[in-house]
C-alpha cells in the first residue's frame, strides 16, 4: 500500500499513516470488516485500504459539497470524469474557469463542480482547492499548473476505485449525524477513523470550518457516543489535549506543503477498546508517546 492511490493532493496527506492503520486492523482482529472515515477529504487511507484488500468495505463522508460532487462523481460517472481528465486544458484561462464553478456550486451540475474541485485540487499549489494556481498567474515559477496533473496516473487512480464502488458508501452529511445515524449502525467489526478540520489551520485548509465549541462537542460526540473501536487524528493544539485527556494519545511529526513547508505535531487518539500495536514494530513512525504507552524518542513519518 506504499502507492498512493487516491486522486486528490491534500497538505499533510493521511495516506502515509495507510501502513499503521492496516496494523490497528490486524491487531485488533479487524481485517475484512467495515471501515469508516465521517471526514473523508482526500480519503487516503481509505482507498488504499480497500484496494489493499484490508477491508471489505469504506463508508465515506464529507459535509463539503465540493469534495462529495468529486466523489460522487467518481462512483457514477467515472467516464466521462476520466474524459474530462485525459481532456484537459491546462492554462490559466482554463483554471479561472473552473475556479469561477467552484465559487458558484449551485449554478452548475454536480459533475462540473465534481471536476472543478479535482482541477483546483491537482492543479493549486498543494492541493488546496481555494489557494494560488502552481507557478502563478504569469506562469513563471519553477513548477508550472501541469506540474502535479498526471493525466493517465489520475486516471488510472479513478478507475481503480469505481470498479470498486459497490464496496463504498458515500454521503454528504453532517459529520455527527453521520456518525450518530449512519456508523451506529454498522457491524462491530469496524474501525472509524475520525480526522476533523485542524484546529489551528483550519481555516487555510477547509472550505468548511470549525469553531472552538464545534471541535469540542465533536470531541464530546466521539467519547460519549461511539461504541465502536475508534482513532481520532489532530494537529496537537493545547485545546484538543485537554478535550481528549482521558484517552491514550501519541504524539509524531508531519511536514505540510501548504503554500510554504512547514512541520507540525500532530496526535492520535485512540479508544480505550482498541489494542495498539507495539510501536517498536512500525519504524516508519516514531512517536511520542501518552498515557502510559510505550515511548521512542524521535518523531518521523516517511
Amino acid at each position: 500500500m506504499s502507492q498512493h492511490q487516491t486522486p486528490l493532493r491534500y497538505p499533510g496527506g493521511k495516506q502515509r499513516l495507510s501502513p499503521f492503520i492496516a496494523e490497528l486492523l490486524t491487531e485488533n482482529r479487524l481485517v475484512g470488516g467495515h471501515y469508516v472515515e465521517p471526514y473523508a477529504g482526500g480519503a487516503g487511507v481509505a482507498i488504499d485500504l480497500l484496494i489493499g484488500g484490508a477491508v471489505s468495505h469504506i463508508h465515506l463522508n464529507d459535509s463539503s459539497k465540493h469534495v462529495f460532487a468529486f466523489w460522487n462523481s467518481v462512483l457514477t460517472q467515472p467516464e466521462e470524469l476520466c474524459r474530462r481528465i485525459r481532456n484537459a486544458d491546462l492554462t490559466v484561462e482554463e483554471w479561472t474557469r473552473q475556479r469561477d464553478i467552484l465559487r458558484n456550486p449551485d449554478q452548475h451540475p454536480e459533475i462540473d463542480l465534481g471536476y472543478s474541485t479535482f482541477y483546483l485540487n491537482r492543479c493549486n499549489r498543494s492541493g488546496v482547492i481555494t489557494g494560488g494556481v502552481i507557478g502563478g498567474l504569469d506562469q513563471t515559477g519553477n513548477w508550472k499548473i501541469d506540474a502535479r496533473f498526471s493525466r493517465n496516473e489520475l486516471i488510472r487512480r479513478i478507475e481503480n476505485i469505481a470498479y470498486r464502488r459497490d464496496a463504498i458508501t458515500l454521503r454528504n452529511w453532517d459529520a455527527e449525524r453521520f456518525m450518530l445515524e449512519h456508523v451506529l449502525t454498522l457491524p462491530e467489526k469496524t474501525l472509524i477513523y475520525c480526522d476533523p478540520p485542524y484546529f489551528a489551520l483550519e481555516s487555510r485548509l477547509y472550505l468548511n470550518q470549525y469553531k472552538p465549541e464545534d471541535h469540542k462537542r465533536v470531541a464530546d460526540f466521539i467519547q460519549n457516543n461511539i461504541t465502536k473501536k475508534w482513532i481520532v487524528s489532530y494537529d496537537s493544539a493545547p485545546q484538543i489535549l485537554e478535550y481528549y485527556k482521558d484517552r491514550r494519545s501519541f504524539l509524531y511529526s508531519l511536514q505540510y506543503n501548504a503554500s510554504r513547508v512547514y512541520k507540525g505535531t500532530e496526535v492520535f487518539i485512540f479508544s480505550d477498546d482498541l489494542v495498539i500495536p507495539r510501536l517498536s514494530s512500525l519504524p516508519y513512525i516514531n512517536v511520542e508517546i501518552n498515557k502510559g504507552l510505550q515511548r521512542a524518542d524521535q518523531l518521523r513519518l516517511l
